[in-house]
């Protein structure tokens, strides 16, 4: 199944588009969907350790725009957002 991450806010600087996607064997949680993605930023970008933070200060959302725990299955061809936290001044 294919799950297109699509990038807002500072995550934005994961691509030069603003999604990626992932292809998936099998359902996967909203917790290991992040682990996924943290291995994308190991291979891409040499662990970059603010882009780790990213992802893990963030929270994720469904096609539905409604945030979704750590517990969510991803079950299917999905649009799953990430929501990075917004920092101001």
């Amino acid at each position: 199944m294919k799950i297109k991450l699509e990038l807002f806010g500072a995550s934005r600087d994961f691509s030069n588009q603003d999604f990626i996607e992932f292809n998936i064997k099998k359902p996967i949680s909203i917790k290991e969907f992040k682990n996924l993605i943290l291995e994308f930023i190991e291979k891409n970008f040499k662990g970059n350790e603010n882009y780790k933070k990213i992802v893990k200060g963030s929270v994720f959302c469904s096609e539905e725009d409604r945030i979704i725990s750590d517990n969510y299955k991803i079950t299917k061809d999905q649009r799953i957002g990430i929501i990075p936290p917004i920092g101001g001044g």
